[in-house]
């Protein structure tokens, strides 16, 4: 039958080879300040750091970072995905940063919470999630 494989598992719920190959791929550009763009879903939580003219240079979500099925819209993903993108803004350079937040997912603030944990200043958040100022056309009267 062949050998028997044992995975060791860590506590902090997050892939090391995945950790590891995503922090390997940072740009030699430095940035002092960017926005930081945080869509926090019900499923998912990904966040995209660009710098002034709307460019992406760093980007990360709790899948990306090895949690799958319905752990990705956990509060716990969301912090582990902040302070990865903290991590690597802190390699880059970054001093400040503009946090643009989309959705209604549980990461939205924990996510900033951990990215702030790095020492990057947050000059500001804005909130743009979309909502309906008309909802959907009412259903016709009933004949009876």
């Amino acid at each position: 039958m062949g050998k028997k494989r044992i995975i060791k598992k860590h506590g902090s719920g997050v892939d090391s080879s995945l950790r590891n190959r995503a922090l390997s791929k940072l740009t030699r550009r430095k940035l002092v300040t960017g926005t930081l763009y945080v869509q926090a879903t019900f499923n998912n939580t990904k966040l995209t750091l660009t710098d002034e003219s709307g460019n992406a240079v760093l980007s990360s979500s709790s899948g990306a970072l090895g949690f799958k099925g319905a752990k990705k819209g956990t509060p716990f993903a969301a912090a582990k995905v902040g302070e990865f993108i903290g991590e690597k803004a802190e390699q880059v350079g970054l001093k400040e940063v503009r946090v643009v937040v989309k959705g209604i997912g549980s990461g939205r603030e924990s996510s900033i919470r951990a990215f702030s944990t790095k020492g990057i200043n947050i000059s500001g958040i804005r909130d743009v999630t979309p909502m309906p100022h008309n909802g959907p056309r009412p259903r016709k009267a009933r004949r009876v």
